[in-house]
């Protein structure tokens, strides 16, 4: 019964979102501080992480490739495919739920802790509008450029590892990297960016926008919001590879 009122509640959030917008100007500037939080503060850790993510794949490949009837370009090929189809999307988006979704559970239970959000409705502000769909419409656009970024630089931080460690060079790699490429799988993982970008702004919001109670409850929205999200993340993933694959 809890399950169906919070997704009532969610539905009829998402829903009150759609209105005619008070003043342009002012959403727009709330839309280009959302991009900045959620892209621009995010590639620092996308960075690193799809970095070592490609070099780990590189090695560990290599590592169960021992036969020398398979040649070394199948380690790129290998490498462009998971960082393509599931490691840069997923993981990526992952780790973006635990710092983009605790930051926007946390900001909206503090505003509505702090009556911020009682006094701009008082205001004739539709708060869901203002507050909300700035930050689903930032998470769309950014988080799938920010997916873009780690399956480069997952690729080039294999082919780096790869070089470095002797495993293949780097002819042999940029060869495997054009071997039975399927475009498709862009798509797929473009897909996938666009639905966990959904899920990882439009969770934490509705979480944090019905916070109740103390500042205690702010930390705990926060939690939850990451840890349903991850969830949702992990079922849709599996979703979507066997609708579209």
């Amino acid at each position: 019964m809890n399950f169906f009122t919070h997704l009532g509640r969610y539905l009829l959030m998402i829903k009150g979102m759609f209105s005619r917008p008070e003043n342009m100007k002012l959403y727009w500037k709330e839309l280009m501080h959302q991009c900045n939080e959620i892209g621009v503060r995010s590639i620092s850790i996308v960075v690193i992480i799809s970095i070592f993510l490609g070099a780990v794949t590189t090695v560990q490949t290599a590592y169960q490739l021992v036969t020398p009837l398979i040649p070394k370009a199948t380690i790129a090929i290998i490498v462009r495919d998971n960082i393509i189809l599931e490691l840069a999307p997923t993981l990526i988006c992952v780790v973006l739920a635990g710092v983009v979704g605790s930051r926007i559970a946390s900001e909206l239970g503090n505003m509505r802790i702090s009556e911020q959000i009682d006094a701009l409705e008082i205001m004739g502000i539709n708060t869901k509008t203002y507050l909300i769909l700035p930050k689903i419409i930032a998470a769309l656009i950014m988080v799938p450029c920010l997916v873009i970024v780690a399956a480069v630089l997952g690729i080039w931080g294999g082919k780096v590892a790869g070089e470095l460690s002797g495993i293949l060079p780097p002819e042999i790699f940029n060869q495997g990297l054009l071997e039975d490429f399927i475009p498709y799988n862009v798509f797929f993982a473009m897909s996938k960016s666009y639905t966990y970008a959904f899920i990882i702004s439009s969770i934490p919001a509705y979480y944090g926008y019905h916070v109740s109670g103390g500042s205690l409850e702010i930390g705990r929205a926060g939690t939850k919001s990451v840890i349903v999200s991850c969830i949702l993340i992990l079922l849709a993933d599996y979703a979507l590879a066997a609708i579209l694959l």
